[in-house]
């Protein structure tokens, strides 16, 4: 058991540490700012103090990243809450100001109080290089969505017809939009010099698309005011959208390169419907090491796939699904498994039982995705080589699921 106990409220400038003792009596409190000099000078005052110290964070990355860095490179145990546990957790005790020598006194002493916090443990650096690229991954495709969404509004406020027409997350639709946005446009150029215009840019079926432009532009002869404008933030919102593609190319590819090094890829991989892309959000949102989690049902747990009770009263055996949880795992599992339909007939079979048991779509796949990461009864953790999440046949815990 630690001797002290040291809280730190995370900043991005400045962060404030406080140290209690095993009574909860404040040893320091001091406002740091976020250099390496200033946190190396503040770790080596806590460990004069004790060298068998428990550090909390109540931020696991970003500003945080630099003290994180510097307690693992000396070997100092971190265990993490999370700010809404930290705000709930203020309110017990005295006085309703906020500040941040409070919180980080409210983080140090639930940490010396709690002996369920999780411990924050180094990722491999391929891990890392995964959560970084997958992250930013999210953000592109989060950009496109809402970038293909102005396109479509700012289309149908001058070409409905051809909005409704066309597949905006279609190339050869995007580059039809940065050559014609207008319906005088498409017609002064006819279906046969589109067409060409199409193909020159190498569009796959480029005839069709030519002729589905045409005969929107025949269904509507009228110019809507602001339509000279419009067109050209047309023509520049597809080519933002085709730029946001390309990016996303360039990252799948260092993506599956990347994943494709980690030591448990080829475990991930032969996971029914667990493609490149989805084993490399897997191994970011894990860590890429599994006996972090002791057992299959944390696992489960911590992908929110394992319901949790909601008793009160004369109210029993009402089950959940947990607020917290880990979205992106769950992602990763979710859809796995969805695509574990087509390829896996275990799967399949499961599947279709959960339904023939008069479960929906979403409850069935759920239930598949909660049995593959599952582990063998004769196997008590996923953890090893061989004993990897999924699909167990025979197993007869399906109660609740």
């Amino acid at each position: 058991m630690p001797e002290i106990w040291a809280g730190a409220d995370i900043g991005k400038e400045h962060h404030h540490c406080v140290v209690v003792d095993a009574q909860g009596e404040r040893l320091l409190s001091r406002r740091v700012l976020n250099d390496e000099s200033a946190l190396l000078e503040l770790i080596g005052d806590v460990l004069a103090l004790s060298e068998d110290a428990l550090w909390a964070v109540d931020i696991n990355h970003g500003g945080a990243a630099l003290l994180i860095g510097l307690l693992i490179s000396h070997g100092q145990p971190m265990v993490y809450l999370t700010g809404l546990a930290v705000h709930q957790a203020s309110a017990a005790y005295r006085g309703q100001g906020k500040t941040d020598a409070k919180d980080a006194f409210v983080i140090a002493d639930q940490a010396r109080m709690r002996k369920d916090l999780g411990v924050l443990r180094p990722g491999d650096e391929i891990a890392v290089d995964l959560k970084i690229l997958v992250r930013r991954r999210t953000d592109l495709v989060n950009d496109r969505t809402r970038q293909v969404n102005r396109l479509r509004g700012q289309l149908l406020e001058i070409f409905p017809a051809l909005e409704r027409s066309l597949s905006l997350t279609n190339k050869g639709s995007l580059l039809l939009l940065t050559g014609y946005q207008t319906p005088a446009a498409i017609r002064r150029s006819g279906a046969r010099r589109i067409e060409t215009w199409l193909k020159n840019r190498k569009v796959k079926g480029a005839a069709a698309l030519a002729q589905i432009a045409v005969e929107a532009a025949q269904a509507q002869h009228t110019a809507l005011p602001g339509e000279k404008l419009a067109a050209s933030m047309v023509a520049r919102l597809a080519k933002g959208v085709m730029a946001l593609e390309e990016e996303i190319a360039e990252l799948d590819t260092l993506i599956e390169a990347r994943f494709h090094e980690h030591p448990r890829a080829e475990v991930i991989r032969s996971l029914p419907g667990m493609g490149a892309l989805l084993g490399a959000e897997f191994v970011a949102a894990t860590g890429g090491d599994l006996e972090v989690f002791g057992t299959a049902d944390r696992l489960a747990a911590f992908a929110g796939l394992s319901p949790v009770p909601r008793d009160s009263g004369r109210v029993s055996g009402n089950m959940r699904r947990p607020r917290r949880y880990h979205r992106g795992l769950l992602r990763a599992i979710y859809l796995s498994s969805m695509a574990s339909l087509r390829s896996c007939p275990a799967s399949r079979a499961y599947y279709d039982r959960k339904r023939a048991e008069g479960k929906g779509h979403k409850q069935a796949l759920l239930s598949l995705a909660r049995r593959r990461v599952r582990p063998p009864r004769t196997s008590c953790v996923a953890t090893s080589r061989d004993a990897r999440p999924c699909l167990v046949r025979g197993h007869d815990g399906d109660r609740n699921r």
